[in-house]
């Protein structure tokens, strides 16, 4: 059972897919079998590590060219993979092409042999990335263009930029002759953007090959100042928001579309829009997000900014902390960030309404996507008040659950993602972030945070493995909104800053 309804992309919600997928599934998966598993590489002896491969821009513009657009049902991924397979047989480190039951859509796993027996290290980095509107970008989108100082392309924050500061501060230290103290398995997935043959289905199948003591992947955000250059918060992620879809259905009188009515099934759902579209979640704060926020008002140099902060930390009546929570987020430099830390959010992701310009159809559906704050507000709780919301607006609000899932199941599927506790922080993994976050960014304020997004750490997390999360770079408001959106870019000198972060990280299991 999943932990979430998983993604699903415009096409699948449409139901316009054809049946390929689904049958390359059921003879791959479901009748038994699994796509056949490459035999294991033979670890070669280094060729000599290539200098472009050390420098973390140069690799991220190798990985930006390639297209991994992932719709829903997963990507291509193999040329990525066997162009970084490429980089670790040059570093002599063994890797593995793992296949998945669709055709080139691969996970890649390198493994770093350590000197002791210690449980390993996994780094979780995804080569899949979210589609693009090719027509609302400035710049080539797989073109690994440099502007400004920065560097443009589909995945240059989400996460290829992240992929390429682990993989770059790693060939530093095997440049160096440097050993580690465990072994340090790589492992390069697919499907994080949605799809059935994720990391969920590669634990499932090959445990053995990223069985680890603690992960490290993408979440927590490195923010500056006001000034959008000077890094003022560095944080690491140690617990996701809870992930999950609500369908609003109105019906109405299908008939000819000469002859407009008032029974118009597209009409009830605008006018059920217009009633969410403003509207928020109650704030709460829970410890995870009361320490960050804590964190926020000593790290910043904005004193209404830090005000407005000690304001929602004292509060002691919910509309106090309501009052004060809007203030923090007018006040802030990461408006649209800090305001999705506070409260469960829903957004407006996929319409499905009509069929045929001369038809005025008799169904309008419309997705929300919801995340909820694990302790916080509960995600049957939300339910409860969106449809109290919408309550006589002739629509009908349903929980998207799994195949075959009633909606008390899957209520109470969410209930126990609500319910776990975020990763320990008594873990050599976060003591060497915070580390590297002390050495690399002096001035900053380093802390555990809340990801107001998800991630691939389910399959360790849920067996109680320590997962955690930072894209080490230093962003601006504008590059963050950029993830997901166009013209995507991070700053080539925080991408060089993050590495070396990243190098500093690695230092601490080094073998002296």
């Amino acid at each position: 059972m999943t932990d979430s309804p998983r993604p699903v992309s415009r096409r699948t919600f449409l139901h316009r897919s054809t049946g390929a997928g689904a049958a390359l599934l059921a003879g791959g998966v479901l009748a038994g079998g699994t796509a056949a598993a490459a035999p294991p590489a033979r670890r070669l002896a280094p060729a000599g590590i290539a200098p472009a491969d050390l420098d973390p821009l140069a690799l991220l513009k190798k990985m930006l060219a390639f297209d991994t657009q992932n719709h829903g049902e997963g990507g291509v991924t193999r040329p990525h993979a066997e162009m970084l397979k490429a980089v670790w047989d040059s570093a002599g480190v063994s890797s593995e092409i793992i296949p998945t039951p669709k055709k080139d859509n691969v996970h890649l796993i390198a493994r770093i042999e350590g000197t002791t027996s210690a449980a390993p290290l996994l780094l979780l980095g995804h080569s899949d990335v979210v589609p693009v509107e090719r027509a609302k970008w400035s710049v080539d989108p797989f073109g690994g263009v440099v502007r400004d100082g920065e560097i443009y392309g589909r995945g240059a924050l989400d996460m290829k930029g992240a992929n390429a500061a682990f993989v770059a501060g790693l060939l530093r230290h095997l440049n160096e002759g440097g050993r580690f103290d465990r072994d340090i398995i790589v492992l390069t997935d697919c499907d994080e953007e949605a799809g059935p043959h994720g990391s969920r289905w590669l634990a499932e199948h090959h445990w053995d090959k990223i069985d680890a003591g603690m992960v490290l992947t993408e979440g927590g955000w490195f923010l500056a100042q006001k000034d959008r250059t000077t890094p003022m918060l560095i944080t690491v992620t140690r617990q996701d928001k809870v992930y999950f879809n609500l369908d609003i259905v109105a019906d109405g009188t299908a008939t000819h579309s000469s002859k407009p009515n008032p029974d118009s099934a597209i009409a009830r759902l605008s006018r059920a829009v217009t009633a969410i579209d403003t509207w928020l979640a109650p704030v709460t704060l829970t410890p995870v997000t009361r320490e960050y926020f804590s964190a926020l008002a000593e790290a910043t140099e904005d004193a209404p900014f830090k005000r407005a902060l000690e304001l929602m930390l004292a509060a002691r009546s919910q509309p106090a902390r309501e009052r004060a929570a809007a203030l923090v987020v007018k006040r802030s430099s990461y408006p649209w960030l800090h305001r999705a830390l506070l409260r469960t959010t829903h957004a407006f992701v996929i319409e499905d309404a009509g069929y045929k310009e001369n038809v005025i159809p008799s169904t309008a559906t419309l997705r929300l996507n919801c995340r909820g704050v694990p302790g916080g507000q509960r995600p049957r709780d939300f339910l409860a008040g969106i449809r109290e919301r919408l309550e006589g607006r002739d629509v009908t609000v349903k929980l998207v659950g799994n195949a075959g899932e009633s909606e008390e199941d899957a209520l109470k599927r969410l209930d126990e993602t609500f319910s776990r506790p975020p990763s320990s922080i008594d873990s050599p993994l976060y003591t060497a972030i915070g580390d590297a976050a002390a050495k690399t960014y002096p001035g900053a304020v380093f802390a555990p945070a809340l990801f107001e997004a998800g991630t691939s750490l389910y399959p360790w997390t849920s067996k109680g493995i320590p997962g955690y999360g930072v894209y080490p770079y230093v962003l601006d408001n504008d590059q963050l909104i950029g993830m997901h959106g166009n013209d995507e870019r991070i700053a080539v000198a925080a991408l060089k800053q993050g590495t070396d972060f990243m190098y500093r990280l690695f230092d601490r299991f080094r073998v002296r």
